[in-house]
């Protein structure tokens, strides 16, 4: 049997590779007796200084290297930030995953596009269902979500017993499902709990979440006073929220069209699992053209403003299928992920240019959305059920997990504990404590290939973005001599239309011959000495004149 990480077998220990320092890609393990579990696996998406890069994965590195001790994977919803990553990652871990059957109808999904995934083992689990995965007993709970068959999961240990909450809030009349299982936490609470490790992204909010089922009556309150095309944008996963926008768009006469690939396997899934099954039927994107604008209510991916979503590319005028005018209507049912503002911001600059009104959840006073994570009030009465001795505030930025830790201490839980990405925690009535740190990281997804985050070609692109680029090309002959005129791009530095920067272009010309008939005496047939002198003396001219040390390159022939 495996040691992982020469940790203390009889010990209890949680490490959190993702999601502790972000939103997002969230990826968590525990360790016990040689044995670790892992909860959740999910993207995040990346920001400009990622150029060329959507999606990230968390590295998990750390386990793959040690990976006979992975017992199993549990994803304990359909969200992205918590399932996202498990078709990149799966092949490299190769472990049964856990979940319940709506989010194995989207994990099979996403498995569809991915041969090397066919084989992977999945287990269907209910709630109020135990089952051993290794040395874990794991209990799960029902738990109310922005989305379908949530769950909390307590790892019953020799240890303890922790509660990972996932995440969860206390809609107190749910659209899909029924409400959190109060019971079970408080019966939870009543054999004890070692340990909470809990959701932060709402824990500096005062106050309770609220109900989605409030969202229907605000979006149809809200969709009475427009007049033109309705679209709706909202995350896709927010299968209650389509069931919310279905019923409001009924009320008003209107039929609902889907528009957006993630949306429409997201639909797939529910319907397969019996939801929406009590609403009209969606029209598709044909039908639209029979149907008066008036009439017709869009549900389209892009909430975060992310630049291949449908509504971005129907903001830029490239969707060609769906078309919104003057006098149209966008509703954003969704709050900005944090670092994402800048994104949505030019959506909505280029929507209301072209004359169509933009609606947030803070520009009505009628409720068109509402979180799926539990408020600062919400989070209390968990504590209150639970009374863990440990709080170990996850699923946040910086300020959210401290938020959550002053909330702790306000309710008298004994220990708290705030990790980083990578932080071992010792999991221990008598002295919990981060006790050591792993490695840990971020992989980025291309087209064709996963890379590291700091992979040297996204440092260049970076870097491009700042300082253009530069390429030389230079023919000698045998006697090193020039056989042709040197030749020069440059890109995102001058405009080539303007006389007066292309006499850069000469200046440099002039550089590289002088350099190269220097160089002639000395080391005719060192190509590479060759080359790098041309590139310092390019680069030092450009750098003075134009204050700015670009990228440059030199490619030799011998002829």
């Amino acid at each position: 049997m495996s040691n992982f990480l020469d940790l203390d077998p009889d010990g209890l220990h949680f490490i959190p590779l993702g999601g502790s320092e972000q939103f997002g890609v969230n990826f968590n393990l525990y360790a016990h007796q040689g044995k670790v579990l892992g909860i959740d696996l999910g993207i995040g998406f990346a920001d400009n200084s990622m150029p060329g890069i959507d999606i990230m994965l968390p590295d998990p590195t750390v386990i793959t290297d040690d990976i006979q001790a992975l017992a199993g994977l549990i994803i304990t919803h359909a969200h992205e930030d918590h399932i996202g990553a498990v078709p990149y990652l799966w092949p490299r871990l190769k472990c049964p995953i856990y979940c319940t059957p709506f989010t194995a109808a989207v994990l099979r999904r996403k498995f569809e596009e991915k041969p090397e995934c066919k084989k992977a083992e999945i287990h269907i689990v209910k709630p109020g269902e135990r089952i051993n995965i290794g040395p874990f007993e794991v209990e799960f709970i029902h738990v109310s979500h922005s989305i379908p068959q949530a769950v909390s999961v307590a790892i019953h240990t020799k240890a303890g017993t922790i509660m990972h909450s996932g995440d969860w809030n206390l809609d107190p009349a749910p659209v899909l499902d029924a409400p959190t299982d109060e019971k079970a936490f408080q019966a939870l609470g009543k054999k004890g709990v070692l340990a909470y490790i809990g959701d932060s992204t709402n824990s500096g909010v005062p106050g309770r979440a609220g109900s989605e089922d409030d969202v229907e009556k605000g979006l149809e309150a809200v969709f009475q006073g427009c007049k033109g095309r309705i679209a709706v944008t909202s995350f896709s996963s927010n299968v209650g929220r389509m069931q919310s926008i279905m019923k409001a768009a009924d009320a008003v006469g209107r039929s609902v069209c889907v528009i957006g690939r993630s949306m429409h396997n997201m639909v797939g899934a529910a319907k397969q699992c019996g939801y929406l099954s009590d609403v009209p039927n969606f029209v598709t994107e044909d039908d639209l053209s029979d149907i008066p604008a008036d009439q017709q209510v869009l549900i389209v991916t892009g909430s975060q403003g992310e630049p291949r979503a449908a509504l971005s590319k129907i903001s830029r005028g490239e969707f060609s299928k769906v078309k919104l005018t003057h006098g149209d209507t966008v509703i954003f049912s969704a709050r900005s992920i944090p670092g994402n503002e800048k994104e949505i911001d030019s959506v909505k600059n280029d929507l209301l240019n072209m004359g169509i009104q933009v609606i947030g959840p803070d520009d009505t006073s009628y409720k068109i959305h509402v979180s799926g994570h539990p408020y600062q009030d919400e989070v209390a009465d968990m504590y209150r059920w639970l009374k863990p001795q440990i709080v170990v505030p996850v699923h946040g930025e910086r300020m959210q997990l401290e938020a959550q830790a002053a909330l702790a201490r306000r309710c008298q839980v004994p220990t708290v504990i705030v990790p980083q990405n990578g932080s071992v925690v010792r999991l221990d009535g008598k002295n919990p404590a981060i006790i050591d740190h792993v490695e840990t990281g971020l992989y980025a997804v291309e087209q064709g290939r996963i890379i590291d985050a700091d992979h040297a070609a996204i440092r260049e692109r970076r870097k491009l973005q700042y300082t253009g680029a530069l390429h030389v090309s230079v023919a000698l002959n045998a006697r090193g001599e020039l056989a042709d005129d040197p030749q020069i791009t440059m890109l995102g530095l001058i405009d080539y239309d303007n006389d007066d920067e292309v006499e850069l272009e000469d200046d440099l010309l002039d550089d590289v011959e002088d350099t190269i008939i220097r160089m002639r005496k000395k080391k005719i047939f060192d190509d590479d000495a060759i080359a790098e002198q041309v590139r310092l003396a390019v680069r030092r001219h450009v750098s003075r004149v134009l204050r700015i040390k670009p990228i440059v390159s030199v490619h030799f022939l011998r002829v």
